[in-house]
C-alpha cells in the first residue's frame, strides 16, 4: 500500500512539473553539435529527436564516450540513471535497468534486457558482452520495449549503434599507456564513396592485474588482454537502397577473477577482500577444467546484414539478418584460498541467429510499421569441478577436529587429511564432476506499431507483439563416487545421470501491448504517458534426481515473468537547455529469481509479486560554447512484495538495485587561439547502498560508492592531433563488485574488489 501511495504522488509530482524540472533528456553526452544538446535516436526504429520520443531514453554519442573517457559499458552505467552494468567478467556481465538483473549463465533461462548490436539481439548472458570501440552511440531505452526490441526486453534495452562507413578518406589512430602496465591501442580507417564505402576499427587493451596472487604458478588477477576488430562495408547504388554488412570478432585472454574469501587467512594475514590472494586453482585444472591456469579464453564472432529500401513515398523495407557465435571458457578459484576445494569451470558455447523484416510508413499525419521476427539460438553451459576428496571434506564437514582448512600462516592444513582419513594409505585423492544444461530455443513473432497524429501538437501510439516460442531444455551430470565418505557424490545434491542426456520442452503463446501519448506543450517542451507490458520467457528447468530404480528427469517449470510498466514525463530543449524527468510504477507477477544452490549450481524460483517505483532525471546546460554542465539522478524504490506467503524474499530489495544513483560533471572545449584547444571533462558518481544477492544479507552488500573521474588535454592543428591525460577512481576508494558467490552456497563467501585508482595518457591522431 505504501508504494502505491508514493507511486499515486510521484506521477502527479511529474504530471506537474515545469521545464526547470526537467532533467536532460540525453546523457552527459549526448551530440554537442545538435541544438540544445539534443540527439537524433533511432529507438523507434526511425530517426527521432530524443525529445520526441515518448519513451524514457538515454542516449550517449560517441564524442561523449571519449570526452569522460569511457572505454567500456559498465563504466558508462555510473552515468546513465537507473543503469548498473556489473563486469564480473566478459563471461560474466549483469545488466540492471531500473533495479531489474539479467545475468543468470543457465542456457535455459531468457534475458530480462535487450542488448541490441547493430540492430539484433544479443542478449544471451555469456555471449552479449561487446567492446564499445568506434561508436556511433548507445541508446539506453528504459521500460518493457517488447513491440520494438522484442521479447528480451523486458524491463528495457541498450542498443549500441558501431560507426558507419562514409563518403571519403579519414582515419584515426590511439593509444594509451597507464598504471599496471595497462596500454591500449586503437583507431579506424575509412574509405569510400557515395556509392561504396568501407571502414575498419580495431582496439587491443593489455593490463596487469591489479590483485596480487600469492600462489605459485598463478598470474595476477584482473589482468587483461582484449582484442576486438570490425570490418563494415556500405553500399548505396542508388538513392533509395543502402546494405550495411558488419563483421565483428572479438577476443579476450583476461586472468582470473578475484574470488577472495572472507574467512581463509593468507600468507599477508587474515582474509582481506582489499588485500593480497591465494587462489591455487586446481594441480589437474587443464586436463579437467580446461586451461591450465586461473582465467578467460573467449572468442565471440559476430556478422550482420542490413537492407532498406525506400519502395515508395512514405514506405521503407527494413531486413536485419544476423548471426553470433560465441565460445567462452573461464576457470575460476570459487573457494578464494590457495585449498584445493571448490575449483570450477564453466564452458559456456552457442549460436543464434536473428531475422527481422519491417515495412515502415511515415507520413505527416500517421506513422508505424509491422513486420515479423524469428530468433533461433542453440546453447550450452558446462560446469566441470575438481577437488581432492579428503581436503574437500575436512574444509566443508571438519571432519578430524583441530586440523583447520586453512592454518593461520595461508598454508593448506586440510591438505594432510586424505592421509589421516586413509590410515595413510594414500595422500591425495583427485575428484572431479561435470554437469551441463542445454537451451535450444526458438522464438517467432509478429509486431505492429503505429502513430497517429491527429494535430502538430498531439500523438496517440498503440502497439503490439504476438509471439509464439518454443524452449527446450536438456541436461547432463557425470558425478563418480566419493572414495573416502563411499557417498553418491562429493558434493550433495549432485546426480549422475548414468550417460543420458534428459531433455524436456515446451511452448508458449503471449501478445505484449504497449500505448504512449505524446504531447507539445510548447515549442521545445513536450509531455508524455506509456503504458506497455513486459515478459521474461518461462524458464523449463530441468535437473535430476535419483531414484532407487537410477536417474530421471527432473521438470521444474517456472511460468512467465509478467511486468506492467506505467510511466508519465517530461521532455524539454531549449536554448541551450535540455532535460528530461520521468516517473514509474512497475508491477510482477511471478517475478523469477536465481538461487544458489548448496551443490553450487543456480536454480530459478518465483519469488511472488514484486513492485517498482522510480524516477529518473537528466539534465545538460550549454553554458557557453565552451562550458557545458551535465548531471543526473534516479530514485528507485522496489523490491518484493511484504507478504508472508514470499517466506524468505519478503520485503527484499532487488539484487544490485541502489535506492539512489547520481552523477555530475561538466565539459570545457576551449579555443586556446592558433589551432589549439583545452579540453576537460571531471565527474563525480554516486551510487547507494546494494545488495548482491536474494535474500539480501548485510553481510554481502555493499555501501555507498562515489568516485572522481577526470579526462583533460589539449588538441592542437586544427583538432588533428591530442594528448590527454584520465584518472578514474581517483580518491582510489575501496569498494566491492559482487560479494557471496558461489562459495557462499558453501558457507565462504567470496568478495570480489571494484577497480582501484586507474590513470594514464593518451594520444591521439586524426588524418
Amino acid at each position: 500500500m505504501a508504494r502505491s501511495v508514493r507511486a499515486l504522488t510521484l506521477l502527479l509530482l511529474a504530471a506537474t512539473a515545469t521545464p526547470a524540472l526537467a532533467q536532460a533528456d540525453t546523457a552527459p553526452g549526448a551530440d554537442e553539435t545538435a541544438t540544445g544538446g539534443d540527439i537524433v535516436v533511432t529507438a523507434q526504429k526511425i530517426e527521432q529527436r530524443s525529445i520526441d520520443v515518448p519513451i524514457t531514453i538515454s542516449a550517449t554519442s560517441g564524442e561523449q564516450l571519449r570526452n569522460l573517457g569511457i572505454g567500456d559499458l559498465d563504466e558508462l552505467s555510473n552515468y546513465i540513471p537507473g543503469l548498473n552494468i556489473q563486469e564480473q567478467s566478459a563471461n560474466n556481465p549483469g545488466i540492471v535497468i531500473r533495479g531489474i538483473t539479467s545475468d543468470s549463465g543457465s542456457a535455459q533461462q531468457a534475458a530480462r534486457v535487450t542488448l541490441y548490436y547493430n540492430g539484433t539481439d544479443i542478449s544471451r548472458s555469456r555471449g552479449s558482452y561487446q567492446a564499445i570501440y568506434d561508436v556511433d552511440r548507445i541508446e539506453v531505452i528504459k521500460g518493457p520495449q517488447a513491440t520494438l526490441f522484442g521479447t528480451a526486453s523486458a524491463v528495457g534495452a541498450i542498443s549500441i549503434i558501431s560507426a558507419r562507413p562514409k563518403p571519403g578518406f579519414s582515419g584515426e589512430v590511439n593509444a594509451s599507456y597507464g598504471n599496471f602496465d595497462a596500454i591500449t591501442l586503437g583507431g579506424f580507417i575509412n574509405l569510400g564513396s557515395d556509392k561504396v564505402a568501407g571502414r575498419v576499427a580495431a582496439e587491443w587493451k593489455k593490463r596487469d592485474g591489479y590483485v596480487r596472487n600469492l600462489a605459485a604458478g598463478q598470474e595476477d588477477l584482473y589482468a587483461q588482454d582484449q582484442l576486438g576488430v570490425r570490418g563494415s562495408l556500405r553500399l548505396t547504388p542508388t538513392e533509395n537502397f543502402t546494405a550495411d554488412l558488419i563483421l565483428t570478432y572479438d577476443r579476450q585472454r583476461h586472468s582470473g577473477t578475484p574470488f577472495i574469501s572472507g574467512t581463509y587467512p593468507t600468507a599477508s594475514g587474515p582474509a582481506d577482500p582489499f588485500g593480497d590472494a591465494a587462489l591455487g586453482g586446481s594441480p589437474l585444472s587443464e586436463s579437467v577444467l580446461g586451461l591450465a591456469k586461473l582465467g578467460l579464453r573467449r572468442d565471440v564472432y559476430d556478422a550482420n546484414l542490413t537492407l532498406a529500401w525506400e519502395v515508395a513515398d512514405d514506405w521503407t523495407i527494413t531486413m536485419v539478418n544476423s548471426y553470433r557465435d560465441f565460445d567462452s571458457l573461464e576457470v575460476f578459484d570459487a573457494d578464494g584460498s590457495a585449498a584445493w576445494y571448490l575449483e570450477f569451470a564453466e564452458d559456456a558455447k552457442g549460436w543464434q541467429f536473428n531475422h527481422e523484416t519491417r515495412f515502415s510508413y511515415n507520413s505527416d499525419a500517421f506513422r508505424g510499421s509491422f513486420g515479423w521476427n524469428g530468433f533461433v539460438e542453440d546453447g550450452s553451459q558446462v560446469v566441470p569441478f575438481s577437488s581432492e576428496e579428503g581436503t574437500f571434506l575436512q574444509c566443508a564437514a571438519r571432519l578430524i577436529p583441530n586440523l583447520p582448512c586453512i592454518a593461520p600462516d595461508g598454508s593448506v592444513a586440510a591438505a594432510a587429511a586424505t592421509g589421516i582419513l586413509t590410515g595413510g594409505l594414500a595422500t591425495a585423492i583427485p575428484y572431479s564432476s561435470t554437469f551441463g544444461n542445454i537451451g535450444k530455443n526458438q522464438s517467432y513473432s509478429v509486431f505492429a506499431d503505429g502513430t497517429w497524429i491527429p494535430t502538430e501538437a498531439l500523438e496517440i501510439t498503440a502497439g503490439v507483439r504476438a509471439l509464439i516460442e518454443k524452449r527446450r531444455s536438456g541436461f547432463f551430470a557425470v558425478v563418480p563416487r566419493s572414495v573416502i565418505s563411499g557417498g553418491a557424490s562429493l558434493i550433495p545434491g549432485q546426480v549422475d545421470t548414468a550417460g543420458q542426456t534428459f531433455y524436456t520442452e515446451d511452448s508458449f503463446q503471449a501478445f505484449l501491448p504497449r500505448f504512449n501519448v505524446l504531447y507539445r506543450f510548447a515549442d521545445g517542451f513536450n509531455g508524455f504517458a506509456t503504458v506497455s507490458k513486459g515478459r521474461r520467457s518461462p524458464t523449463v528447468n530441468l535437473g535430476a534426481r535419483a531414484t532407487p530404480t537410477g536417474p530421471v528427469a527432473n521438470i521444474t517449470d517456472i511460468a512467465a515473468e509478467n511486468v506492467w510498466n506505467y510511466e508519465v514525463g517530461l521532455k524539454a530543449s531549449t536554448g541551450g537547455f535540455s532535460g528530461s524527468l520521468g516517473v514509474y510504477y512497475q508491477k510482477y507477477d511471478n517475478f523469477q529469481v536465481s538461487v544458489v544452490q548448496p551443490n553450487g549450481t543456480t536454480l530459478t524460483q518465483s519469488a511472488g509479486t514484486a513492485s517498482n517505483l522510480g524516477v529518473d532525471a537528466e539534465a545538460a546546460y550549454a553554458v557557453t560554447s565552451w562550458l557545458r554542465l551535465f548531471g543526473n539522478v534516479a530514485y528507485i524504490d522496489g523490491g518484493i512484495d511484504n507478504k508472508a506467503q514470499f517466506a524468505a524474499f519478503a520485503g527484499d530489495r532487488f539484487r544490485l538495485q541502489p535506492e539512489w544513483q547520481a552523477a555530475a560533471g561538466f565539459t570545457i572545449n576551449a579555443d586556446m587561439g592558433g589551432g589549439m584547444r583545452f579540453f576537460a571533462t571531471p565527474s563525480i558518481t554516486y551510487r547507494s547502498k546494494i545488495f548482491f544477492e536474494l535474500p539480501n544479507n548485510p553481510l554481502i552488500s555493499q555501501d555507498a560508492v562515489t568516485l572522481v573521474n577526470a579526462r583533460a588535454g589539449v588538441s592542437f592543428a586544427d583538432e588533428r592531433f591530442e594528448i590527454a591525460g584520465f584518472i578514474r577512481n581517483a580518491t582510489d576508494e575501496n569498494y566491492l563488485l559482487d560479494a557471496g558467490n558461489t562459495g557462499g552456497a558453501f558457507g565462504i563467501p567470496t568478495f570480489i574488489p571494484a577497480e582501484p585508482r586507474l590513470y594514464g595518457v593518451q594520444v591521439v591522431g586524426r588524418f
